[in-house]
C-alpha cells in the first residue's frame, strides 16, 4: 500500500490563485487554452505539481510580454524534448525579439520623451516672457 508520503502534492484552484495573487478565473482560462490541465474530482479542479511548475511559466511568460501562443509553443517543447535543447533554443529566439522590441520602444519614449521636455521648456519660456511683458506694463503706466 502507498504511503501518505508517496502521493503526489496538489492544489487546489483557490490556493494557487492565493499563491500566485490572480484569479481563478485567469487559471480556468489558461485551462481552456490547453496550457494546464487538472484532474477532476467530482466538481474540483485538482492541479499537480506540473501544472504548478506550467502555471509558473505561463506567469513568467506573460510577465515578459510573450504572447500565450508563444507560451503554449514553448510548453509544448517543455513536454517533448527531455533534454530541452529546442525549448531552451525557442526561449532564445523569443528572448532577442523581446529585447529588440523593447529598445525600438526605449527610442520611441526617449524622443517622445525630448520632445516634450522640448515643448515643455518653450511653455515656460513662454510664460516667463508674458510676466516680464505684463510687469513692464505696469511699471510704465505708473
Amino acid at each position: 500500500m502507498a504511503d501518505e508520503d508517496d502521493r503526489e502534492e496538489t492544489f487546489t484552484i483557490g490556493a494557487l490563485a492565493d499563491e500566485f495573487a490572480i484569479t481563478t478565473r485567469a487559471i480556468r482560462f489558461y485551462e481552456a487554452r490547453g496550457l494546464i490541465s487538472p484532474r477532476r474530482e467530482g466538481t474540483s479542479r485538482i492541479y499537480s505539481r506540473r501544472d504548478r511548475v506550467r502555471l509558473i511559466l505561463i506567469l513568467r511568460g506573460k510577465n515578459l510580454g510573450f504572447t500565450l501562443e508563444d507560451i503554449a509553443e514553448y510548453l509544448a517543447l517543455y513536454d517533448v524534448d527531455p533534454t530541452q535543447r529546442a525549448q531552451t533554443e525557442l526561449l532564445l529566439a523569443k528572448l532577442e525579439d523581446a529585447i529588440s522590441d523593447l529598445n525600438g520602444k526605449r527610442a520611441d519614449i526617449d524622443r517622445s520623451l525630448r520632445d516634450l521636455k522640448e515643448l515643455r521648456a518653450k511653455c515656460i519660456d513662454f510664460l516667463k516672457a508674458s510676466r516680464a511683458e505684463a510687469m513692464g506694463g505696469r511699471a510704465s503706466r505708473s
